[in-house]
């Protein structure tokens, strides 16, 4: 998984960001790129286009959904996007707020932007990392300045093993 989240775990409002973090932008590029991403309808409907040099898998409930662009595929569960990524090295869930809830279970890691700010405007929340279940491997501290308004702080999250 991989979002970038604040500290009350708020990801957006209306379906937006609340947040403009350009360098955060070009992580999420550098991470993503040449890979499948997963996200809900919404997620994908927040894009002005698809995002170039990835595989859109988007989930929706409404059967007649279509989207007419080779890089996309449309499915209805978020089961049906696993199987699509099953034999993947490298796949990511980016959203939104639900289909992080339900993609925990099935993720190995999480790239985390924690933006060190909390939003009450928001509609959409990522899920709390239960550090029981994960292990903290990276941070990485950015703080504000010109082109960022808020500090912020790259975290790696992956999946404790089960004894």
């Amino acid at each position: 998984m991989i979002a970038a989240a604040a500290e009350n775990n708020a990801l957006g409002a209306n379906n937006d960001l609340l947040w403009h973090l350009p360098d955060d932008f070009k992580r999420f590029k550098q991470i993503t790129s040449g890979h499948k991403i997963i996200m809900g309808r919404k997620t994908f409907e927040s894009f002005p286009k698809p995002l170039p040099n990835r595989t859109h898998i988007i989930i929706t409930r409404d059967k007649n959904y279509t989207v007419s662009h080779s890089t996309c595929i449309v499915i209805h569960s978020l089961e049906e996007a696993i199987d699509l990524v099953r034999n993947e090295a490298v796949s990511f869930i980016i959203g939104g707020g639900e289909i992080y809830k339900q993609g925990a279970k099935f993720a190995n890691k999480i790239e985390l932007t924690r933006v060190h700010a909390s939003f009450e405007n928001a509609d959409t929340f990522f899920p709390e990392i239960d550090e029981s279940e994960w292990q903290l491997e990276n941070e990485q501290y950015h703080p504000k300045d010109e082109r960022h308004k808020y500090d912020f702080t790259y975290l790696t999250y992956v999946k404790k093993q089960r004894k």
